[in-house]
């Protein structure tokens, strides 16, 4: 399992009421929560999510989130970057035009990186699209391969 925020490259689909945006991740069914309602960010004796605990609110255009409460042993990327329960992440999501999302997020984790680092990338929004249901064992013609079968 991971965090894999905005780096894992297989689609997402966010939805957003009044209260609440939900990105629903095409891998492994991930569902990431992400609360409008003015809610603080849990005590750090918080139960630890994959996704983080995240709150968010609008500045103009941009909406900031900010997440803590992530689980040991997940990671930000495919390449297996850590993150632990010490992190603070913080995203500015951006609509650029009709089919660009800008995301900044910047990683702060005292046990895992010296100081804090930001990126800032720009995702392709397909508007109407649905996601696929995620299997990853279907059609696989290697399962003799794998480890502990």
């Amino acid at each position: 399992h991971a965090v894999q925020l905005h780096f894992h490259p297989q689609p997402r689909k966010i939805v957003q009421t009044p209260g609440l945006i939900l990105m629903i991740h095409e891998a492994n069914d991930g569902l990431r929560q992400i609360f409008l309602d003015g809610r603080p960010l849990p005590s750090p004796d918080a139960e630890p999510w994959w996704f983080g605990y995240s709150t968010g609110k609008w500045d103009g255009d941009t909406l900031v989130v900010q997440s803590t409460g992530f689980r040991d042993m997940g990671w930000l990327d495919e390449e297996g970057t850590p993150v632990t329960t010490a992190a603070k992440i913080t995203e500015r999501f951006r609509r650029l035009n009709v089919g660009t999302l800008e995301v900044e997020v910047t990683v702060d984790d005292p046990k895992t990186f010296t100081k804090p680092w930001t990126i800032k990338l720009n995702q392709r929004l397909i508007a109407d699209s649905e996601l696929m249901e995620f299997v990853c064992a279907e059609n696989n013609r290697s399962t003799s391969h794998l480890v502990g079968k």
